[in-house]
C-alpha cells in the first residue's frame, strides 16, 4: 500500500518550541511503522516561508524576508534531524519547485466553477498608507470575544476575516484602519458544502477534536474564501491583472504536501498519482489549531480542481501542551526552545516524554520533573536496564556467547500479540497505548529476569540460567524492532549489535552469537537539573517582560 504522511508545516518566523514537535512526532512513529510492515511510504512537510508572521519578524529585524525564513529553515532541519524526524523529502514554500508547482496547481484551478472574482472592502490603514494583511488585524473574535487576529481566533480556533473583527485597529500603529474596496479571488467553498459534509460523515479516522470542529464549521455556515491578497511577500497570482497581489497564504501552503510529494516522486522516479488516488492511504498530523485547515481548507482546493485526488482519512490532530501549567507563550518567553533541548539531551529522551506524555488526546503539561522522572525510572530504569542487566550478565558469565535455550511459549505469545496491537494502534494513532503496551512488557520482563535468578542459578543449575539469558536475549530482540518508531537511537543501536532484519516480525537470535561490547543505552538525568531548568525558564520570562 502507498502511503501519504504530512506533517504541519511550521512557520519560519521563529524558533520550534516543544508544542510544535509534541504535535509533529506522531508523523514520524507512523512513518517509521509503515516502512517497517513494507508499506511504500512517502512522508513529507516543510518551512511554511511565507505569510505575514515573517514579513513582521523581518521588518523589526530590519532584514528581507526570504533572510528571517531560510534561517529559520535551517534551524528546523537541524533540529528535526537531531530528533531522528524521517522525512522522504522536506521543502520549504519559498522554493522555486514549490512556487511552479503551486502556480500550476491555481492556473488550472482558476478555470473551474469554484473560482470567481469579486470586489470587497479590504482593510486599509491610511497611517501605514498600506492595505492590511489579516494578522496585521488585531480585535476581539465576535464569537468568543476574546483577543484575535484577521485570520484566526487562537481561542476558540474560529476561521476569521478581518472585517468580522469587533473594535479591529492596525496591529502596527494601533490606528483604526478604514475599509478601500478592492477585486480578488474567490475560492466557492460554499459550493462545497455537501462534498465536505460527506467527507466528514465517511471518515471514521478522524480524531474526536477533528470531528466536533469540523461539524462546528459546517453548521455555523462555511463561507466563500478569498485566496488572493495584497501582499508583497508570497506566490505570483497566474492571472492577468493581478501583478500587485499574491497568492493567500493558506491557498498555497496546504498544497506544499503535493507539492513535496511530487517533488519527492520525480527524485526516486515514483509515480506521483499513486500517493494520489484513492487506494492510497493518507495521514495528517498537526495541532489543533491546523484542523480546519486540514478538513476544509485543504479538501476544498483538492475538489475544487476537479483532478479526483484523494481526500483526507486520517486526521491525527493533537490537542495542547503547557509548559509547567501555563500556556506556552512566545511574546513572553515561556518556552522551552528546541534549539536549546538538543544541546543537552538524548533524542530518545525528548521522543519518548513528548509521545508517553504529550497532548494526543487531552492537553498535557510539559514539566521538567516528569521529563527527569521519565528518563530515569522509565527509560533508564526499566528499559536501559533490562539491556544492560543482561548483556552485562552474557559477558561476565559466558564471554559475550547467546547461551543454548528454548523460547518461551508465553514470552513468545506476548512478543507476537505485541507485534499485532502495537502496530495496530499505531495505524489508527494511538501512540499512547502503543508505547504503553511496550513499556508493560518491559515491566514484566524485568520481572521475568528477577524470579528467574540468573545470578544464582549460572553456579546452581547453568541450563536454566542460559535458558533465563536466551530468552531474555530474544527479548531484547524484539524490543528493539518494536520500538524503533519511537526509540530509533536506542533501537539502532541494539539492531546493529545482534544484525536484526528491519521488519515488523519476530525476530530470532541463535545461539553462539557472539555480542559486541554494550553501551549504556541511557543516561541518568542528574535531579538538580529540575530546579536549574526551572529557574532558567523564569529567569527568561523575567527579562523578556523587562524589555
Amino acid at each position: 500500500m502507498n502511503i501519504l504522511i504530512g506533517g504541519a508545516w511550521v512557520y519560519a518566523n521563529g524558533s520550534l518550541h516543544i508544542g510544535h514537535v509534541a504535535g509533529l512526532l506522531p508523523a514520524d512513529v507512523i512513518a517509521r511503522y509503515h516502512r517497517l510492515i513494507g508499506n511504500k511510504v512517502c512522508y513529507v512537510s516543510g518551512s511554511d516561508c511565507h505569510g505575514t508572521p515573517i514579513t513582521i519578524r523581518a521588518k523589526s529585524e530590519n532584514k528581507l524576508p526570504s533572510e528571517v525564513s531560510e534561517k529559520y529553515h535551517q534551524e528546523f532541519i537541524e533540529a528535526f534531524t537531531y530528533l531522528g524526524f524521517s522525512y522522504d523529502y522536506y521543502g520549504k514554500t519559498s522554493a522555486n519547485d514549490h512556487k511552479k508547482f503551486v502556480e500550476e496547481f491555481h492556473r488550472e484551478l482558476y478555470k473551474t466553477r469554484y473560482i470567481y472574482e469579486k470586489e470587497e472592502p479590504q482593510v486599509f490603514c491610511r497611517q501605514c498608507r498600506s492595505f492590511l494583511s489579516d494578522r496585521f488585524v488585531v480585535g476581539k473574535c465576535p464569537s468568543c470575544g476574546e483577543a484575535a487576529k484577521g485570520d484566526q481566533c487562537d481561542s476558540c480556533a474560529t476561521i476569521l476575516e478581518s472585517k468580522e473583527l469587533i473594535e479591529l485597529r492596525c496591529k502596527e500603529c494601533g490606528d483604526q484602519p478604514t475599509f478601500i474596496p478592492t477585486r480578488h479571488l474567490y475560492l466557492a467553498v460554499t459550493k462545497l458544502e455537501g462534498k465536505l459534509k460527506e467527507l466528514l460523515e465517511n471518515n471514521t479516522h478522524w480524531r474526536k477534536n477533528a470531528i466536533a470542529f469540523t461539524k462546528r464549521y459546517i453548521d455555523e455556515g462555511l463561507h466563500d474564501r478569498a485566496i488572493t491578497r495584497h501582499i508583497d511577500w508570497g506566490i505570483d497570482v497566474p492571472k492577468e491583472g493581478y501583478e500587485d497581489k499574491k497568492i493567500y497564504i493558506w491557498a498555497e501552503n496546504v498544497l506544499g504536501y503535493l507539492s513535496t510529494c511530487y517533488l519527492y516522486c520525480r527524485e526516486y522516479n515514483l509515480i506521483f498519482e499513486s500517493f494520489w488516488v484513492n487506494d492510497a492511504k493518507h495521514y495528517y498530523v498537526h495541532g489543533k489549531d491546523n484542523i480546519p485547515f486540514h478538513t476544509i481548507i485543504l479538501p476544498s482546493l483538492l475538489l475544487a480542481s476537479g483532478k479526483d485526488y484523494n481526500l483526507p482519512n486520517n486526521i491525527i490532530s493533537s490537542e495542547h501542551l503547557t509548559l509547567e501549567g501555563n500556556k506556552i507563550s512566545t511574546s513572553k518567553n515561556w518556552a522551552i526552545w528546541v534549539k536549546d533541548l538538543i544541546e543537552k539531551y538524548d533524542p530518545d529522551s525528548i521522543r519518548y516524554y513528548l509521545l508517553a506524555k504529550g497532548p494526543e488526546k487531552r492537553d498535557a503539561d510539559f514539566s521538567w520533573r516528569e521529563f527527569v522522572y521519565s528518563n530515569n525510572s522509565e527509560l533508564l530504569g526499566a528499559y536501559g536496564n533490562f539491556v544492560n542487566r543482561n548483556l552485562v550478565f552474557i559477558k561476565k558469565a559466558f564471554d559475550s556467547v547467546v547461551p543454548e535455550g528454548d523460547i518461551d511459549p508465553e514470552i513468545q505469545d506476548e512478543i507476537m500479540n505485541l507485534f499485532k496491537d502495537v502496530g495496530d494502534a499505531i495505524s489508527e494513532g494511538e501512540l499512547k497505548t502503543a508505547l504503553g503496551e511496550i513499556f508493560c512488557f518491559i515491566r514484566s520482563a524485568n520481572k521475568y529476569f528477577d524470579e528467574q535468578k540468573p545470578w544464582i542459578t549460572v553456579k546452581e543449575d547453568s541450563e536454566k540460567c542460559q535458558n533465563t539469558l536466551f530468552n531474555c536475549v530474544y527479548v531484547i530482540c524484539n524490543l528493539a524492532v518494536l520500538l524503533e518508531p519511537f526509540l530509533p537511537f536506542s533501537s539502532a543501536k541494539i539492531i546493529s549489535w545482534f544484525k536484526l532484519k528491519r521488519v515488523w516480525r519476530e525476530q530470532i537470535i541463535k545461539a553462539g552469537f557472539v555480542v559486541p561490547e554494550p553501551e549504556i543505552l541511557f543516561e541518568r538525568l542528574s535531579k538538580e537539573l529540575i530546579l536549574e531548568e526551572v529557574e532558567k525558564l523564569k529567569a527568561s520570562k523575567k527579562d523578556e517582560e523587562e524589555k
